[in-house]
């Protein structure tokens, strides 16, 4: 007998196309013999334990909450594309039923990616909270018309204090998101590094920096301003002078479900419209 393989859909909650999507892949899988869960409830908390896949219909955003929901299970994603760029996605809405029949037949790659630890802790160094990133986390101002100041450390070594509109730390698959509109590098998803980027500095030292991934970067906020965290397009908290954001390498990298060889750069080419000169 063919074994069942337990499919979750993580649909993005305002998307009609995305919800009429997941209900034909449902009822294609179910007359197939698979099981079938949503990834989240009502209330918005993961449904991944137990499930060989979890497919993501949306966009980058959806795809984000999906691989966050799947990192503890070490389940892999895959990614529909139902939004604008889709950077992150493998495959489009009309190769849904396809790509399945891959899965299920074996025929599909896992792609590792890095992912991102992100610790707040208040200014006595007790922790507030733990977040998992696989694109960014950024230190913002919340005040229109002013900049926030921000103590960086690298391995518990004073660096810089920035006096930039935010300041955002990067794994590799995040440098194609936020960090390269503004300006950072970008980074092939097969290299192990953290990037840092000013946004819009106030200051000569206006460069980007590239860290090992075993390196810890610390960022304060030194006031008088405070400033807020956002972790992948979500914001988490405000943040206090005195408070601080420690940046590292995740435990667990995102596993991307693929089908061939992504071509990294030949997927840059598409994406951004790159044209020979």
């Amino acid at each position: 007998m063919r074994p069942v393989t337990r499919i979750s859909f993580a649909v993005h909650p305002d998307h009609p196309e995305a919800a009429a999507l997941a209900a034909r892949a449902t009822a294609w899988l179910e007359a197939r013999g698979h099981a079938v869960t949503p990834a989240s409830t009502v209330d918005g908390s993961a449904v991944v334990d137990g499930a060989d896949l979890v497919v993501s219909l949306g966009g980058d955003g959806t795809l984000l909450r999906a691989v966050d929901a799947a990192l503890d299970a070490s389940v892999p994603v895959l990614g529909v594309n139902l939004g604008r760029l889709g950077y992150l996605t493998e495959v489009e809405p009309a190769g849904l039923e396809d790509a399945l029949e891959r899965f299920l037949a074996g025929g599909h790659g896992v792609e590792e990616r890095m992912t991102l630890s992100v610790t707040v802790s208040d200014p006595a160094g007790a922790v507030v909270s733990e977040r998992r990133a696989l694109n960014e986390a950024t230190v913002e101002k919340t005040v229109p018309g002013h900049t926030v100041r921000i103590a960086t450390s690298v391995d518990d070594r004073p660096f810089v204090t920035y006096a930039a509109d935010g300041l955002l730390v990067a794994t590799p698959t995040g440098s194609t998101a936020y960090n390269l509109s503004a300006r950072g590098p970008i980074l092939s998803p097969n290299v192990r590094a953290l990037v840092l980027t000013p946004v819009s500095p106030h200051m000569l030292f206006d460069r980007p920096l590239v860290l090992d991934a075993g390196e810890r970067l610390r960022l304060e906020v030194a006031g008088p301003r405070p400033a807020v965290l956002v972790v992948d397009g979500l914001s988490v908290t405000e943040l206090a002078p005195g408070w601080s954001v420690e940046c590292r390498e995740g435990d667990r990298p995102a596993r991307l479900v693929t089908f061939g060889g992504r071509d990294f750069h030949a997927i840059l080419r598409a994406k951004f419209h790159l044209a020979d000169r």
